[in-house]
């Protein structure tokens, strides 16, 4: 399956942005799907993640309350609404997908995830 990212750009701080990861080629299935982030100098980051199977979410600390993922399955889509931006959340973001199976304590193991998309830039000005 190929994952396709979109909807980045730029912002200025505390605005919004939304993000989507489309699979193609296949779908989703029951796996769980990803958002990474990686800044310029930094190592990719664990942004968020959420289950096929019960909808469960799981955020990074740094941005949880103002990040939300959800999914539309029936679109084969999972996307990331970004608020409050601040400029520390400049990065690219990446989108991935896992076995269903994975635990919680490896969410944020880059490589636990199968498939990922070629990013998309998000820029938020201060």
């Amino acid at each position: 399956v190929q994952l396709q990212a979109s909807g980045g750009g730029l912002v200025q701080a505390g605005g919004s942005l939304s993000l989507s990861c489309v699979a193609s080629g296949g779908t989703f299935g029951s796996r769980i799907t990803a958002w990474f982030r990686q800044a310029p100098g930094k190592e990719r980051e664990f942004v968020a993640a959420i289950r096929r199977t019960g909808g469960s979410t799981y955020y990074a600390d740094s941005v949880k309350g103002r990040f939300t993922i959800s999914r539309d399955n029936a679109k084969n889509t999972v996307y990331l609404q970004l608020n409050s931006l601040k400029a520390e959340d400049t990065a690219v973001y990446y989108c991935a997908a896992a076995r269903s199976s994975l635990i919680v304590s490896s969410l944020g193991r880059e490589y636990e995830y199968d498939d990922w998309g070629q990013g998309t830039q998000v820029t938020v000005s201060s």
